[in-house]
């Protein structure tokens, strides 16, 4: 038993940094967890969304809709590579090279636009691991680029001075691969030989050797099933379980900063414990023990699990600050590269993405934004004007977003009267007005001495800010303004 004494060294040697809390696979021993200072100040980051399904350029969720042939992505696929009998999400993963990828190019641009981290894709709900990953024979080093491509985004963000994050989304492949259940779905590793995979076991990769849910021919249920209800078919403890090895093995291997599950709350959450802990609770607990400066990161948080993880919302921001510190995953396009949106020129512009980082900054979140890869591991010219844009802006007025605190207020002008509240995963985005020459957000300087504001659609002249002008506060001075995007300007 601890004597008081021994519980007081343990106390001042919490304090002064040299140990950390243990922390048990509960919400009540993870709430304990503080923001570390790195993730406060981290602002901006950029959201590395690659894998096997931008091998077709076609947008995002294609591995799952590529087998529906009245869907638009399926009839795409028929045309191009044959009937997914032949090869579904495996055809996908023999096509995909990312024979051009310089991770170190890219982690330098991103560098040079502001972003402070990366968070890099290890699976998304295709299942298939972007790493040596010793639970997962599908994977990136043992084919489509065979390239440990987690491992080549870490060593690329930590050259350039960028903190390193990891994002899972292949909890929910039990489910999201049922509709390749009439295709290649249910082959097993007999069915290999000859083929390009031979050696391989599909079920490794396609987990379709239990009961479907009812009806899963309906694409649309699956948002209703996300949560592992409505009728979605239980995933076994072996599926959870091997998604769990997978993880901490990713976890152990590249040491991330940053962690990201693209689930409610975690991983399985709402299905019923393996091994007497819950398996997404126990992944968070261990990552927290491995890095007590680690962010774990998830969606559709409640109240104390927001204290306990970071909560994400996807392409959407609250109308006003909420705290602790949270964040926003968006995209200038699709999820997975999709050539009809470089076609078509309907990419967020920089002025866009610098309007979303003052708006997500000033309401005390951190924005994470998807610059969409290629097939061959580069991004289109269109892209890349946006990203040097971006860079232009950040280059004059960085300090006004960087080593800043949240003001009283987060801004005024309609826009933020006009926000509509967020509710599930997020999504209000494209509900949200576009911005008046009246909207303006705020930003105090750490020290207290002053306070930017960002006019998000100047019009040329003095700025109005009404709350400062209230406090007895006097423009000091503006920055020099890129035309057509947002002017900053110094109060004190």
């Amino acid at each position: 038993m601890k004597t008081k004494f021994s519980l007081m060294l343990a106390a001042c040697a919490l304090s002064a940094g040299s140990v950390s809390a243990s922390f048990e696979p509960n919400w009540e021993s993870l709430e304990k967890r503080s923001v570390p200072a790195w993730y406060e100040n981290a602002k901006f980051g950029i959201f590395c969304h690659w894998g096997i399904q931008c091998a077709a350029e076609d947008g995002d969720w294609y591995a799952r809709y590529l087998y529906d042939p009245n869907h638009w992505q399926g009839g795409h696929f028929r045309e191009r590579y044959g009937d997914p009998k032949n090869g579904g999400a495996t055809e996908l993963i023999r096509r995909w090279k990312g024979e051009n990828w310089n991770p170190d190019e890219l982690c330098a641009l991103y560098r040079k636009m502001g972003a402070t981290f990366i968070l890099a894709m290890a699976n998304h709900h295709d299942n298939f691991d972007n790493w040596d990953s010793k639970y997962q024979p599908w994977n990136s080093v043992n084919m489509g680029p065979k390239r440990d491509v987690l491992g080549e985004w870490s060593k690329a963000a930590r050259k350039n001075g960028l903190r390193f994050g990891e994002s899972f989304h292949a909890a929910h492949a039990w489910t999201w691969y049922e509709v390749a259940r009439d295709y290649d779905g249910l082959l097993t590793k007999e069915d290999g030989k000859g083929k390009w995979w031979e050696g391989y076991d599909p079920q490794q990769l396609y987990w379709q050797n239990h009961e479907p849910s009812p009806d899963y021919k309906n694409l649309g249920l699956i948002h209703r099933r996300w949560n592992w209800g409505e009728g979605a078919s239980r995933p076994s403890d072996a599926f959870m379980e091997n998604f769990r090895l997978r993880t901490m093995d990713a976890i152990a291997k590249y040491k991330p900063d940053l962690i990201y599950f693209d689930d409610t709350a975690v991983p399985f959450w709402g299905v019923a414990n393996i091994q007497a802990a819950h398996p997404g609770l126990r992944i968070v607990a261990d990552f927290y023990n491995q890095n007590p400066d680690g962010v774990a990161a998830g969606k559709c948080l409640d109240e104390r699990q927001r204290r306990a993880m970071t909560w994400d919302v996807e392409r959407g921001t609250p109308p006003k600050p909420m705290y602790p510190k949270w964040q926003t995953d968006t995209c200038i396009g699709n999820w997975h590269y999709e050539r009809i949106v470089y076609d078509r020129g309907w990419y967020k512009s920089a002025a866009d993405v610098v309007r979303l980082l003052a708006d997500v900054v000033s309401k005390n979140g951190n924005l994470c934004l998807s610059i969409p890869i290629r097939s061959d591991g580069t991004i289109d010219e269109k892209e890349r004007k946006v990203c040097e844009d971006v860079a232009a802006w950040m280059a004059v007025n960085r300090e006004a977003i960087f080593d800043t605190v949240p003001y009283e207020i987060c801004g005024e002008g309609p826009q933020i009267a006009n926000t509509p509240e967020l509710s599930g995963q997020g999504f209000n985005e494209g509900r949200i007005p576009g911005p008046s020459k009246d909207d303006v957000r705020y930003f105090k300087a750490k020290d207290g001495k002053r306070v930017y504001a960002i006019e998000l659609a100047p019009d040329g002249k003095p700025p109005h800010c009404p709350a400062l002008e209230a406090k007895g506060m006097k423009l000091a001075k503006s920055f020099d303004t890129m035309p057509g995007f947002p002017a900053v300007h110094v109060f004190e």
